[in-house]
């Protein structure tokens, strides 16, 4: 009969959708985290999970309280999660664009992953003017981040990779927030 009960929570969880967390309760984000494989934390982690396989590989994820970009206030009370961010670290493989956005389905599933798919890039960067501004300095470091901020249905998104001088980039994060902030984080980034 055990066997019966572990076999039909197993069907039930892999035929639940995949809840993502920005909007969620602090209490309802525990609870998808330690129910997500790829984001469970240890015993000693609750909203920050770190991941090393070595020091050449890394990865990270942050459930937070605070919308992307710099910190602003938020309205007291409302403990809900504004934003996560996925970083990856990895000196052996490196970090593409490409990959952060594997990543939006492997933890989110396929109705997000389908989400940020289908979502506008509504800011890309570095600029022309940026990247001219670094051949004119010759300082590559002022051209060196690559990103894009994405508006969906359901979420904003907002993938960056940093790149050394050589093009090779060895790390990145993606962060998914709440649709809320997206004009906050948009001018922010206005400059890049």
């Amino acid at each position: 009969m055990r066997k019966i009960g572990v076999i039909l929570s197993g069907i039930l969880l892999m035929a639940a959708p995949a809840q993502a967390i920005p909007g969620q309760t602090l209490d309802e984000a525990a609870v998808w985290m330690k129910s997500n494989s790829t984001v469970r934390p240890s015993q000693n982690e609750k909203f920050l999970v770190r991941r090393i396989n070595s020091s050449a590989q890394q990865f990270t994820f942050h459930a937070s309280l605070n919308p992307p970009g710099q910190l602003a206030r938020f309205a007291p009370g409302r403990r809900i999660i504004r934003s996560e961010t996925l970083s990856l670290f990895d000196m052996r493989n490196g970090v593409t664009l490409a990959r952060l956005r594997e990543s939006v389905r492997s933890i989110y599933g396929f109705e997000i992953a389908r989400d940020f798919e289908q979502a506008k890039i509504v800011k890309t960067y570095p600029t022309d003017s940026r990247i001219q501004e670094a051949v004119q300095k010759q300082n590559p470091q002022i051209a060196a981040l690559q990103g894009e901020l994405r508006q969906g249905e359901q979420f904003a998104y907002w993938l960056e990779i940093a790149q050394t001088d050589v093009g090779k980039a060895y790390s990145g994060q993606l962060t998914v927030f709440l649709l809320d902030d997206l004009e906050k984080l948009r001018s922010e980034l206005a400059n890049r």
